[in-house]
């Protein structure tokens, strides 16, 4: 069930919980700052667990409020880290294009995410966003990302936190699914709540 009222009410905020998971150093706060500041600092503190910033969106007409929980990568948190996924209508996978072992972590942390979430969704809503695009020692070739995301059925972006390339383009794509999501769900429950089964009911046998 949807975590908000039951009722689908075009003025009132609809409340989506993204999340930003990948390995130590990819830009994950510097992403998540450029989102919602517009501003971008090359020395961000290390993440220890989880710090939560919100930003208010307009997606397909419909207001969101999204709660985007930045998490650290270190793994010694990961058991830590795993205790966010709950109740995530989006998860975000980044990784660092000058770093070829953060791309090759990426399989870890998906299906720790998809492990953890309760039910497992294998088309949960996800995107993957390779980050430093800016940088010239690249690891990590686009066509590379590209192949693994499309075999997986996830959009790929190419981002740069620095130089705000399609960073707003990646969030709102992933706003979009988990809305489709929350959507979806929320039509089931109504569906489930006033069902009306008189095909079930037992039929009288003329006489």
């Amino acid at each position: 069930m949807p975590q908000s009222a039951p009722f689908m009410n075009s003025s009132k905020n609809v409340d989506l919980k993204i999340i930003i998971i990948g390995a130590l150093g990819v830009g994950k706060t510097s992403l998540l700052h450029q989102f919602v500041h517009k501003t971008f600092h090359e020395d961000y503190r290390t993440t220890l667990g989880a710090s939560i910033l919100s930003k208010h969106i307009m997606v397909d007409n419909t207001p969101l409020k999204l709660q985007i929980w930045d998490t650290g990568g270190q793994e010694r948190f990961r058991s830590m880290v795993s205790t966010f996924y709950k109740g995530s209508d989006g998860c975000m996978l980044a990784f660092d294009v000058t770093d070829l072992e953060s791309f090759e972590s990426l399989d870890d942390w998906r299906e720790d995410f998809l492990e953890k979430i309760i039910p497992t969704e294998q088309g949960f809503p996800m995107v993957v966003l390779g980050n430093k695009i800016d940088l010239n020692e690249r690891q990590v070739s686009k066509e590379t990302a590209s192949f693994w995301c499309k075999e997986k059925d996830i959009p790929y972006f190419e981002v740069s936190a620095k130089n705000d390339i399609n960073v707003v383009q990646a969030f709102e794509t992933l706003a979009r699914q988990a809305l489709s999501r929350y959507q979806e769900m929320l039509e089931n429950y109504l569906t489930d709540s006033i069902k009306l089964t008189p095909d079930d009911q037992p039929k009288k046998k003329c006489c």
